[in-house]
């Protein structure tokens, strides 16, 4: 089995220098956390976008839809920054016959406090496991993006009736 990983910036890509500078995103961490966590499978990366979700678009989210549809893999995993990742979850719906996990972070990968590489393994187990369909991987839990909302107030994402 081969994973599609694409990344598109967000929390888990970004840099912070201080407290009063602005973040930057660096080369994804990605490769080198599934490295250190020693995977036993088959993945690729590819470099969609550099940018915080906040500022991901339609014309973006029809580049990642395309992307995706495009590729012979049917196990993809996509980071994604937390505040628009339910948003372009639900612009994949529409894809067919793939698996498709969505996660992010809410501290960058590279601090010592973070979820990130949490939600990677999270998200790594998911793709293998679950069925066809569009799925989110955040704070242990797996999500419906059609069920879900990001509780800002709590920092966490949650399930929904609606």
């Amino acid at each position: 089995m081969k994973i599609k990983i694409f990344t598109t910036g967000g929390t888990f890509d970004k840099i912070y220098f201080d407290a009063k500078s602005e973040f930057q995103f660096a080369d994804t961490i990605i490769g080198d956390l599934l490295e250190e966590a020693n995977i036993g499978f088959e993945y690729d990366i590819v470099e969609l976008l550099e940018k915080d979700s906040l500022d991901i678009n339609d014309v973006d989210r029809k580049m990642i839809h395309d992307a995706i549809s495009n590729v012979n893999e049917d196990r993809i995993l996509i980071t994604h920054g937390t505040d628009t990742m339910v948003e372009t979850a639900q612009a994949l719906l529409d894809i067919r016959d793939k698996t498709i996990v969505l996660f992010g972070a809410m501290q960058p990968a590279r601090m010592r406090h973070s979820d990130a590489t949490f939600n990677l393994g999270v998200a790594c187990a998911a793709v293998q496991l679950l069925p066809a369909g569009v799925h989110l991987a955040m704070n242990g839990q797996i999500f419906d993006p059609r069920k879900v909302i990001k509780n800002r107030a709590q920092n966490r994402f949650e399930h929904t009736d609606s």
